[in-house]
């Protein structure tokens, strides 16, 4: 992913690739690293994520949210699976460290 990354005024973040650079339109998975399952699902997110302390959150009916009792994080998820990109994939990682890696699909 080459480019830049542009923050807005509300705080959204987007990827604004480089000119002249290879498009990073590979998709990307997101990986179970004990497991090396690929990610295929939100079932299969929670029951990985359930171990590690993570619970669903069902405060919005618009996102899938997992949040830690033990911590302030929260995992923002969109409703539909197939709308997950590298920068929700990404979230997930940061959130859940050397359990989860994203990959060129």
């Amino acid at each position: 992913m080459s480019g830049v990354w542009v923050f807005n005024k509300k705080g959204v973040v987007r990827l604004v690739e480089a000119p002249g650079a290879e498009p990073s339109s590979r998709r990307k998975v997101l990986v179970h690293v004990p497991t090396n399952e690929v990610i295929t699902s939100y079932e299969m997110l929670e029951q990985k994520l359930a171990p590690l302390g993570w619970e669903r959150y069902h405060s919005n009916p618009e996102l899938v949210q997992f949040h830690q009792r033990s911590s302030v994080h929260l995992i923002s998820l969109p409703r539909d699976f197939s709308r997950l990109t590298s920068v929700h994939m990404y979230d997930v990682v940061v959130k859940s460290r050397n359990v989860f890696e994203v990959r060129d699909a």
